[in-house]
């Protein structure tokens, strides 16, 4: 008999005008959706009633594909910065947590701790940052670079930068700033904590000019898979998100970062795994595979050659698309999707076409098509033996597949008993039963 465990962590991951490539062209998708911010307000405030832990935003510093046959396809080429937009979403919001993507590649650790710093003031402790590494040279060279930092040294340095992030994020004791009018004193010199921070990749002296955090300090997320990742998810993540394509995959990444973050000192339950899922629900699988199909059939085989070579970093156009991926030469992006691309394709016997139409809209991350009780029983058997978490929920097109998913899947996951009825704490710190941290002063 399984353990019974606590319920799980759903998060909304807010991409455009959905997940799904061609999901731009769905009757009912928000086809604006990258520069209409109305629509991610509606999108907020829906997952919001109905008790997501939180929305994700993720990011990209530059437009990825220089296809622009594929390009000007799809609606990939407009997105809002992600800070900027969580900071708008915080004041139309109360209780949801705002997750945005930055990269330790093209940042500098001050301006990170004081922007997730603010975040978490102005939303009251909602605040959490992906930690990512960017992967595409197209992004290098949009900051004085002719090609990509080495995939070794960008998680180096990305380990540095986090251990800056956190120190900046401790300038302040909880109770440094007195404010007391009558005495004359602003804060308590002796509660401020200057960083001085002299590494390889960073000198940072500090200390932040942001009291320190509602939540103590937001959320750290992370998303990497490859070794180097998995390593600074063990010593460093509270949440981690995951593209999986089996169970036997998910349960293998889940004990493996745990069993890190053990010899790291961390326990288990400090870190939340929480896989992407990307589902198409209906009443019937008949319909599911009906609506499904109906996206599929929208996209260009240029768009889905391109989206398939931005995946294992190698451009595929000249291959034949009804034959085999080719052999691929080791990527300095993406390595663990690079991978995970390659796994799909020779573990199915997949052709390009057929390894593009497989990845369109969950772009590795574990699909399901079917009706309410075959997804929650997928949601629910990783949950409980040992896959997951919780699951970053990523719809085909918004904002009618996130309706679709909180209509007919949350009322089944509820029944079972998985999934909150209301929230029982106000910062995202506590929707995940995480630990406020303590100020090291303080310990």
């Amino acid at each position: 008999m399984t353990q019974a465990k606590p319920q799980l962590a759903l998060g909304a991951f807010l991409m455009q005008t959905g997940h799904h490539i061609a999901g731009w062209r769905h009757p009912e998708a928000q086809a604006d959706a990258g520069s209409h911010f109305a629509h991610y307000v509606a999108l907020a405030r829906q997952a919001e009633a109905a008790k997501f832990d939180a929305i994700f935003i993720s990011d990209s510093v530059g437009v990825r594909n220089r296809n622009l046959a594929a390009l000007s396809r799809t609606a990939r080429a407009d997105q809002f910065e992600p800070l900027t937009l969580l900071s708008a979403l915080a004041a139309v919001t109360e209780r949801i947590g705002l997750i945005g993507t930055a990269s330790t590649s093209f940042n500098e650790p001050f301006n990170i701790a004081r922007k997730f710093g603010s975040l978490d003031q102005i939303s009251g402790g909602r605040a959490g940052w992906n930690l990512v590494t960017s992967s595409g040279d197209g992004e290098a060279e949009n900051f004085n670079l002719d090609r990509h930092i080495d995939h070794a040294l960008r998680y180096e340095r990305a380990a540095e930068f986090h251990q800056v992030v956190q120190g900046l994020w401790d300038s302040w004791e909880d109770d440094a700033f007195l404010r007391d009018k009558e005495s004359g004193q602003y804060f308590d010199p002796d509660k401020l904590h200057v960083l001085n921070h002299k590494g390889k990749h960073f000198s940072v002296r500090g200390p932040l000019n942001v009291a320190r955090s509602p939540q103590g300090r937001p959320v750290l997320v992370q998303a990497g898979a490859s070794e180097a990742g998995r390593d600074l998810a063990a010593r460093t993540a509270e949440v981690v998100f995951v593209a999986h394509q089996t169970f036997d995959e998910a349960r293998s990444f889940y004990a493996d970062i745990k069993q890190r973050a053990a010899a790291y000192g961390r326990a288990p339950e400090e870190i939340r795994i929480m896989p992407g899922v990307f589902p198409v629900v209906a009443p019937t699988r008949a319909e599911a595979e009906e609506k499904f199909q109906a996206l599929q059939e929208l996209i260009p085989t240029v768009v889905g050659v391109s989206l398939l070579s931005q995946m294992v970093g190698f451009d595929l156009s000249p291959y034949p698309v009804d034959g085999p991926l080719p052999e691929l030469p080791a990527t300095n992006g993406a390595k663990s999707r690079q991978q995970l691309m390659v796994d799909l394709a020779r573990r199915d016997g997949l052709s390009i076409r057929q390894t593009y139409l497989r990845i369109a809209g969950a772009r590795g991350h574990q699909q399901v098509v079917g009706t309410p009780k075959d997804i929650a029983d997928l949601m629910e058997s990783w949950f409980r033996d040992g896959g997951a978490d919780g699951f970053n929920i990523m719809s085909p097109a918004h904002p009618v597949g996130l309706s679709d998913f909180i209509a007919l899947v949350l009322p089944e996951l509820r029944r079972r008993g998985l999934f909150r009825t209301d929230y029982q704490g106000r910062t995202l710190r506590e929707h995940l039963g995480l630990q406020r941290p303590a100020h090291p002063a303080a310990r």
